[in-house]
């Protein structure tokens, strides 16, 4: 199988790193009631953070089509309300996995660019807008986490808004997506990182994406490519 992940030199990097991600998964699991799921990483090989860097996934599979950025096939999901104590037995097996999240079910997203996504995010706050979490990927993407059921009406909402037909860079995330959470390392990239943080109001009642889409569809309409 190859799998590398948790190889590393330093017994006490390990434990740190490893206690690390089980408080931030337990958090996840815990405090916002999101399942998460280990992740693969990318493997050594390039340089950390470089576009150009040897894309080798930490699975083992030479042809893997997402390096370092899907959920482990043979890890078990971390469901909601698992306890730290949970989590703990389960990263034990896993250490140095990605923290990915499923899609579809307590969330969907909207992706943008990051430059757009951070020109709306001003804009939906000054207009009082209700808002979920937003998270920034580091190959320049926002991430607007919205009620479930937004990126199979995505295509209904555009029409219904008169954006239908304008090339936008932008789309919606749902059921059997996953999202690289952060702070977990996104294909040897760099981490990902919270624009919004989820809060006790946002992680189980995220917006209705109606509320944010023409906004976002208009700063993506105008955005330069």
């Amino acid at each position: 199988m190859g799998f590398t992940i948790g190889r590393e030199t330093r017994s006490g990097s390990r434990r740190r790193g490893r206690m690390s991600d089980c408080t931030t998964v337990a958090e996840y699991t815990g405090l916002w009631g999101w399942a998460v799921v280990p992740g693969a990483r990318a493997a050594s090989g390039g340089a950390a953070g470089s576009r150009t860097a040897a894309r080798a996934c930490s699975c083992g599979v030479a042809s893997c089509r997402a390096p370092g950025a899907h959920p482990l096939d043979f890890a078990p999901e971390v469901p909601p309300g698992a306890t730290l104590d949970d989590v703990t037995r389960t990263w034990s097996e896993f250490p140095g996995a990605a923290v990915l999240l499923p899609v579809g079910r307590t969330f969907d997203v909207i992706e943008v660019a990051e430059a757009a996504g951070r020109r709306a995010l001003v804009r939906l706050e000054r207009m009082g807008l209700p808002l979920g979490p937003v998270a920034v990927t580091p190959d320049g993407r926002a991430l607007f986490f919205v009620a479930p059921g937004a990126a199979a009406e995505l295509p209904r909402l555009l029409y219904r808004m008169g954006w239908d037909d304008a090339d936008l860079d932008l789309r919606g995330l749902g059921p059997g997506d996953h999202v690289v959470a952060p702070p977990s390392d996104l294909a040897g990239l760099g981490p990902v990182r919270w624009l919004r943080p989820p809060s006790l109001d946002t992680a189980q009642a995220p917006p209705q994406a109606r509320l944010l889409l023409g906004t976002l569809a208009y700063v993506a309409h105008r955005s330069p490519a």
